[in-house]
């Protein structure tokens, strides 16, 4: 038998043997992306404290530092822990923590470096619950004294696994802000009472293989593969906002559909609290794609797409005034307004001109799409504390100025009276304060889909901005939560804290 073994094979017949000749064991678990000096130190050590030492490897898909990572799979990195003499046994772990490790190897001693002994420095929040799990299994955690190296900081310097931009923009932000500061402020974000409103959106997703066109027309011919449904619209932004505070409302008008009622519990009920008007006229507004994946890598293309949204898109006179007087009642209690203004009918005149005089602090986005095209222009807000839009509503808003996109942007800014943001696709994001542009790179350029990325820069820029955080930590957040919300299909996910900050770790480790 090999170095590298199934997890359950090591419960029910290696552990059972080991234990019989009274052997202690030890286990070391990490990425072990790029094995560097600092991991042969540390399993040398580990293996002197026990007779047997066990790696193990989180499985590709339950890493947490961003796009791109690991860079080296699955097999690869089993092989090269294989390879070193210290090692007795290998094994992956499938899942974002060790506990499928712990439980089958029920080690002796969980062995650490000495990096993680202050738990309170633990940006996942694992090492709390890694250690009470060993100590309920009848082991204890153990730390090695080895000078710490880094893999991320190899990988983005010797192998280049930053484009260069994105590296020299790192070289600057390092020496203005460091990963204290961004935990400081994802600290006091903790406690804001967060309100979000606007227009909930399911993104109906139907995945087809395109087969060509129809023999006599113009259209696609396609096999229908299966459909999913993905809450989003201010529901998204709601759902990232509860990552890292529990302090969140969601008010909106919503149709009276008993299925999206049901749907809308179960996939929120732990995450925030709904303040839901319920029309009998208006639906809930559907988003229907249809799109096609190709084979041999997760990459979609959309085809088509149809919605529901009623013409006019008005919703009737007694759900509005509901809608409006809980608003009423509510705004007061919390520190700030998150306002999704997707331009389908929720927000009407009345409604935008209250929030402007009664939010605390407004994180204003306003947006543009196929439905409302020139009709949802963000200049018709007066005032807002931070804005975020795209190119596209960027122009349809100052359409003269647009050829420079730095002009229209400080126009906006003044507009508005507040700093804000120019999301900018694949060229990054500016970020506006005092008439000061500040440019950020686009974190990766690796993308499943783009349908959420906007609002995740919106609501994570928006957070930290509604905490005191500089404008130029706010893109950098922003894009962090852009560049995760493009590798999650449609809103199926919202972007956890803990990836956020992870990916802000892998970026400062330059």
């Amino acid at each position: 038998m090999g170095k590298i073994v199934d997890k359950a094979i090591f419960r029910e017949e290696i552990r059972p043997k080991l234990k019989k000749e009274g052997k202690t064991i030890a286990l070391c678990h990490g990425v072990f992306d790029l094995v560097h000096p600092g991991h042969i130190i540390h399993l040398q050590q580990a293996k002197a404290m026990a007779d047997i030492l066990v790696a193990s490897v989180t499985a590709a898909e339950y890493v947490r530092k961003g796009p791109g990572r690991p860079y080296f799979n699955d097999e690869m990195r089993l092989k090269v822990l294989e390879a070193l003499e210290y090692t007795d046994y290998v094994m992956l772990s499938e899942g974002y923590t060790v506990d499928d490790i712990v439980e089958n190897v029920e080690p002796d001693l969980y062995i650490k470096g000495e990096e993680y002994a202050r738990e309170s420095d633990d940006v996942t929040g694992k090492i709390t619950a890694e250690r009470e799990l060993v100590e309920q299994h009848g082991g204890k955690v153990a730390y090695t004294t080895g000078q710490v190296f880094s893999s991320t900081k190899l990988i983005n310097t010797a192998l280049a696994a930053l484009p260069d931009d994105v590296v020299k923009y790192m070289e600057s932000f390092i020496t203005k802000y460091s990963m204290t500061d961004i935990k400081k402020y994802a600290q006091k974000a903790e406690m804001l009472k967060v309100l979000v409103i606007g227009d909930v959106i399911i993104d109906k997703y139907t995945y087809c293989e395109v087969q060509g066109l129809m023999s006599k027309d113009t259209g696609y011919s396609s096999r229908l593969d299966y459909s999913e449904e993905y809450l989003g619209g201010a529901v998204a932004v709601a759902r990232h906002l509860s990552s890292f505070t529990e302090n969140v409302t969601l008010m909106s008008i919503v149709g009276n559909e008993e299925d999206i009622r049901l749907k809308f519990l179960d996939e929120t009920a732990d995450k925030m609290r709904l303040k839901l008007t319920y029309s009998t006229d208006f639906p809930t507004i559907i988003k229907h794609r249809y799109l096609t994946r190709n084979a041999r890598r997760e990459e979609y293309r959309k085809i088509f797409s149809v919605n529901n949204i009623p013409d006019p898109a008005v919703y009737e006179e007694r759900a509005r005034e509901e809608f409006f007087k809980g608003l009423a009642e509510k705004i007061d209690e919390f520190d700030v307004v998150f306002l999704c203004d997707f331009g389908h009918g929720l927000i009407d005149e009345k409604v935008r001109g209250f929030i402007q005089e009664k939010a605390k602090f407004l994180v204003l986005n306003c947006q543009t799409n196929s439905t409302n095209y020139g009709l949802n222009i963000i200049t018709k807000y007066s005032r807002a504390d931070v804005f975020t839009l795209d190119q596209k509503e960027l122009k349809l808003a100052w359409p003269i100025e647009t050829a420079d996109e730095n002009i229209a942007l400080e126009k906006l800014s003044t507009h508005l009276g507040c700093s804000g943001w120019l999301t900018r696709g694949s060229d990054g994001a500016y970020g506006i304060n005092d008439g000061q542009i500040h440019e950020c790179p686009a974190f990766t350029l690796t993308v499943k889909d783009t349908v959420g990325a906007g609002d995740a820069f919106y609501s994570i820029a928006g957070l930290y901005a509604a905490v005191g955080a500089p404008t130029e930590l706010g893109t950098f957040m922003g894009n962090i939560a852009g560049a995760l919300g493009a590798n999650i299909v449609g809103n199926k996910e919202a972007v956890e804290k803990v990836n956020v900050l992870k990916y802000a770790g892998t970026l400062l480790n330059i």
